[in-house]
């Protein structure tokens, strides 16, 4: 059976005049259908760019981004990217913030009153809903980033790509969001990719951890597998041996690869 997702050994090179600089080589990954995976790594080593890829936002240089078997190699509504700038236009009210993209993606399979009741089901998924005649200056910074995962979501992609999504929030936003995230998870099973540059994010979150080396030239140093059971609860993981256990496996490949830096 073919992967579902699945990085075959790609690298991406940027080229500017006569010069080059390789930002990612040799990236082997696959991904399972419902998973949540992190990525995680010091600034610089090209998480970024690899969710790029994987969106289809750029193109590789050497080897080949595998959806179900299917070569990734533009944007498409089965991938569906939240950046940590919400990116919400401002004009729009929060209702057709989301109905520009769902407009887009059914406009021609779903009638005006399915398409209506599908936006506010996925406003009602974020518990945003009750705000769907706002504009984003008339909402907090956490309300956006739910406006943004609600409009993601909305297109029904196969994979949610997360990039730093709760960095620019406040720790109790933060909490908040991230517990909305695994209510979502748990609700719709959909496949998850997000970078982070929090620990204690990662192994709330994930399935499993992508660890990057630096850049340039970054590869994946090691996949660590997160074996808590859900549904998770913050308060009781505190605690708990796997859980303490993984943050330190990825706090020490971090500061390990810092060490690295520091004596280059």
């Amino acid at each position: 059976m073919a992967a579902y997702l699945k990085l075959d050994h790609i690298s991406k090179t940027f080229r500017r005049g006569s010069s080059e600089t390789e930002v990612l080589r040799d990236i082997n990954l696959v991904i399972n259908e419902g998973e949540i995976v992190s990525m995680i790594g010091h600034s610089g080593c090209g998480k970024s760019t690899l969710l790029n890829l994987i969106a289809g936002l750029i193109p590789v240089t050497t080897g080949a981004v595998l959806l179900e078997d299917r070569e990734v190699n533009a944007p498409g509504p089965e991938r569906a990217v939240v950046f940590q700038n919400h990116s919400l236009l401002p004009w729009l009210t929060v209702y057709d913030n989301v109905a520009l993209a769902v407009d887009k993606v059914f406009g021609s399979s779903k009638s005006r009153s399915e398409r209506r009741q599908w936006i506010l089901h996925n406003l009602d998924l974020v518990q945003m809903a009750h705000a769907k005649d706002k504009r984003p200056s008339e909402i907090s910074g956490g309300m956006k980033q739910r406006v943004g995962i609600a409009r993601a979501l909305a297109i029904e992609p196969k994979i949610l790509l997360l990039d730093e999504p709760f960095g620019a929030l406040d720790a109790l936003t933060r909490a908040h969001l991230q517990d909305s995230v695994m209510q979502i998870h748990a609700t719709l099973k959909n496949t998850m990719i997000m970078i982070t540059h929090d620990v204690d994010e990662a192994v709330l979150l994930s399935d499993r951890i992508v660890m990057m080396t630096n850049g340039p030239s970054a590869t994946i140093g090691d996949v660590l597998s997160v074996n808590l059971a859900r549904p998770r609860k913050r308060l009781e993981l505190v605690a708990d041996p796997d859980y303490i256990a993984a943050r330190e496996a990825v706090l020490k490949f971090l500061y390990e690869r810092h060490r690295f830096v520091e004596a280059a």
